[in-house]
């Protein structure tokens, strides 16, 4: 599994702004979007949250995750939130260039066209301007980001009756997953945590880049990474290659009671050791587990605009960051994810609508 770290190094032109005019969005399916603040007592000050709803007419055209090398997906900023009630899907983004919220618009925006709200806070120092490879290790402060933007949500007045109480789901992704995970009840492990860059046998690129920047994970204060992130809230999770699948209290995952949904992209044998979570669904008692077997890591990414990967290589990003496996293009992964993802909050958030 790698992290992508040297894309987040050079992107710091292309990324931003993250919202820019698109293409005419279709009036029979709109999705909106707002940017809010969410207070953070552990941060020591606001989140950025991206939230994604079903909307009415209205708002400004924008495109979301489009940068030199993915193509973006269409929203409505600030379009009125369409009548009804939904379930909430919380997201957790993964590190380096999924290090955004808007990196996942690709599966944010299909879940808000069929009847959910997702809302996605900016984990500190984990992509974009402002990345940190300090700021990226410190696992145990990401759930406490999903509790705070969940705090903001429920009081927040543009979804005042708009949301069905008790039905909260969390989907992450990569370096989310290990989020999710924690929310659900597993706790990391700091001695795990602490080696696991002592070499680059679980994963080369981000330890690279943890070593580069001065960081021995050995010295970092861990007092607070083996704690209980659990949010009673959060009644469902699916987890998508989850990233540092390995630095978790193993017992823990026995304490795990809400249903979990894991996701593998790759065939056996060839998906790294960080990501496999093949043993995790085992050790969890409501868990499905699935692979995706022509998809890679990089599958999560956004779909790669025409001559993206050899700008990547004329970039010397080292990583093939186009690639999937064999058989199916990006998109058609993509819209596999999308209706995995459909169907199993739909069976976990919906079943009394």
């Amino acid at each position: 599994m790698r992290f992508l770290m040297k894309i987040a190094t050079m992107l710091c032109g292309v990324i931003y702004p993250m919202l820019t005019l698109p293409h005419s969005a279709a009036a029979s399916e709109l999705v909106g979007v707002r940017e809010i603040a969410a207070p953070s007592k552990e941060r020591g000050g606001d989140l950025a949250v991206t939230i994604w709803y079903p909307a009415e007419t209205g708002g400004k055209p924008v495109t979301l995750g489009e940068n030199a090398f993915f193509v973006g997906t269409d929203a409505m900023l600030d379009a009125p939130i369409s009548r009804g009630e939904y379930p909430l899907i919380l997201l957790s983004h993964g590190a380096g260039l999924g290090g955004t919220p808007q990196a996942m618009s690709w599966i944010a925006t299909p879940l808000a066209k069929q009847g959910f709200v997702v809302a996605a806070p900016t984990h500190p120092g984990n992509g974009g301007m402002n990345r940190s490879a300090a700021e990226t290790m410190k696992l145990w402060l990401r759930p406490t980001d999903i509790s705070a933007t969940l705090d903001t949500i429920e009081q927040l007045p543009l979804l005042e009756k708009r949301l069905v109480a008790g039905r909260t789901g969390i989907l992450g992704l990569s370096m989310g997953g290990n989020t999710a995970l924690a929310l659900a009840g597993a706790r990391i492990d700091p001695i795990r945590l602490a080696g696991y860059c002592d070499t680059n046998a679980l994963n080369p690129s981000l330890c690279e880049w943890v070593r580069q920047s001065g960081i021995d994970l050995h010295a970092m204060d861990m007092e607070l990474a083996g704690r209980n992130n659990r949010d009673v809230r959060i009644k469902f999770a699916m987890v998508i290659d989850p990233a540092l699948a390995d630095v978790f209290q193993t017992n823990s995952f026995s304490m795990v009671t809400i249903p979990v949904e894991i996701v593998n992209l790759g065939k056996p044998g060839a998906i790294p050791q960080t990501a496999l979570a093949s043993g995790i669904a085992k050790a969890i008692s409501k868990s499905t587990y699935s692979l995706i077997e022509e998809a890679s890591h990089y599958s999560m990414f956004g779909k790669c605009k025409p001559g993206a990967a050899q700008l990547a290589v004329s970039e010397a990003i080292g990583e093939p960051i186009c690639s999937d496996g064999e058989g199916q293009s990006r998109l058609e992964i993509h819209k596999r994810l999308i209706a995995i993802a459909t169907q199993a909050f739909n069976r976990a958030l919906k079943p009394a609508l």
